[in-house]
């Protein structure tokens, strides 16, 4: 299959998510893949007001030997007119590919600007476009003046695409209360890399060390990018209040984000360095040994609309490293891992430092052979068999579409030939 993938995400300084794992593991099945980006991270570094096109061939970012062909758009480094110059060069760009490359399917994962053109310029062309929803963007990534306006286009992308995939009853169920059609969804589940996150292969000695964690110590991690909704200010703020009754609570954070300053200044005010340690991004290849160093993991966001309904991929991670993960009680993490399988649940941020002090060492090796129980039925090599199953199943149909128009058209006496 020829497969081109469309997002306004920064593919190569954010996640490995999803997108980067399914399409990654399809190329190594032989599949030929494209991706048409947005770096939407542009003020991270310098360069020109204008920024041309790039296209990177062989471009890989997990496993070894895949191939995907990555393609940004030029646009204007600018506040505002960077989103409003993609809007016309993705345009342009996936219209080049659709007529250079002849893709199979378009696939759009959880976008707004991209994705509508992909979905309009898909139908045109006869293409089957499948969108990928894994966050609610419209009031995840999108700022919040432009909410509604990325709302009424997401429903527009969701009403003309041939089908919709999901990670998560919650986003299956909020899908089907904005008008989505039950009969093109389908629901396929995050994994993990259990060849990369084993925790076997691993010795958390090296990295406990290293940022002068003590035997004794009971260490909560945290990665991921860091919203002001994250819920780390309260677990800080508890962990700090805490250093005369419990100091042998710890706190690692991995990652960046709107909330990291915070933090940081958080820790230089109170003189919390031996207790809160941020370490900023870390390559992907350092994660296992970051989780393998914790005692819990955890997810204390709030419950509020950007969270409650999705299921962030790190949770599989932890899981697979045989961390208990501690999260706040959202819905799409409630109905996807429940209870029993190494996931607990904390009412609130604030009741999180509480909930892991309270965990006895026996209760702690207990959760984590629930979690490596569960977590051997999300390998990402199954998960990329289903997926790429169902893209193929929807490949055929629409070419089965296109054989019965064609015949219907050619039909010397007007009929369709399906009725006789």
């Amino acid at each position: 299959m020829k497969i081109l993938l469309v997002q306004d995400m920064d593919w190569r300084r954010k996640g490995p998510w999803q997108q980067h794992h399914l399409m990654e593991k399809l190329s190594l099945k032989g599949h030929e893949i494209r991706v048409i980006v947005f770096e939407h991270l542009w003020h991270e570094e310098k360069g020109p007001l204008f920024a041309k096109q790039v296209r990177i061939e062989h471009f890989t970012r997990i496993y070894e030997g895949a191939e995907v062909t990555y393609i940004r758009p030029s646009f204007i480094r600018f506040l505002v007119l960077d989103y409003i110059s993609f809007l016309f060069t993705s345009r342009r760009a996936i219209k080049n590919e659709i007529a250079t490359f002849n893709p199979d399917v378009i696939l759009g994962f959880s976008s707004v600007l991209s994705n509508y053109w992909g979905m309009l310029l898909a139908k045109k062309s006869g293409i089957p476009f499948v969108y990928y929803w894994y966050d609610i963007i419209h009031v995840l990534n999108v700022p919040k003046p432009y909410g509604s306006l990325a709302f009424r286009i997401e429903k527009r992308i969701i009403q003309g695409s041939m089908h919709v995939v999901t990670i998560n009853a919650a986003l299956t169920e909020y899908l089907l209360t904005i008008g989505a059609s039950p009969s093109k969804i389908d629901t396929i589940p995050g994994g993990v890399d259990l060849t990369r996150f084993d925790p076997q292969r691993i010795d958390p000695q090296i990295v406990r060390e290293r940022y002068g964690f003590g035997d004794g110590d009971i260490v909560l991690f945290f990665m991921g990018w860091i919203y002001p909704f994250s819920g780390l200010r309260e677990v800080a703020t508890d962990v700090v209040n805490r250093a005369d009754s419990q100091p042998r609570i710890k706190m690692l954070v991995v990652g960046r984000g709107p909330g990291f300053a915070w933090l940081e200044e958080f820790v230089k005010e109170h003189d919390a360095q031996d207790r809160i340690v941020l370490t900023g991004y870390r390559p992907y290849e350092e994660i296992p040994q970051l989780i393998a160093a914790a005692d819990i993991c955890m997810l204390p966001a709030y419950d509020n609309e950007e969270m409650r309904h999705i299921v962030p991929i790190k949770i599989y991670e932890f899981l697979a490293m045989g961390k208990p993960v501690i999260s706040t009680m959202l819905n799409g993490v409630m109905k996807e891992f429940e209870t029993g399988n190494g996931v607990l649940y904390a009412n609130k941020p604030e009741a999180v430092v509480g909930q892991a002090a309270a965990l006895s060492k026996v209760q702690l090796q207990q959760e984590s052979r629930k979690a490596l129980k569960f977590i051997k039925r999300h390998d990402w090599d199954a998960i990329t068999a289903d997926f790429e199953a169902l893209l193929t199943s929807i490949v055929q149909e629409k070419a089965g579409e296109q054989e019965s128009a064609q015949v219907h058209q050619t039909s010397p006496l007007g009929y369709d030939h399906r009725g006789f």
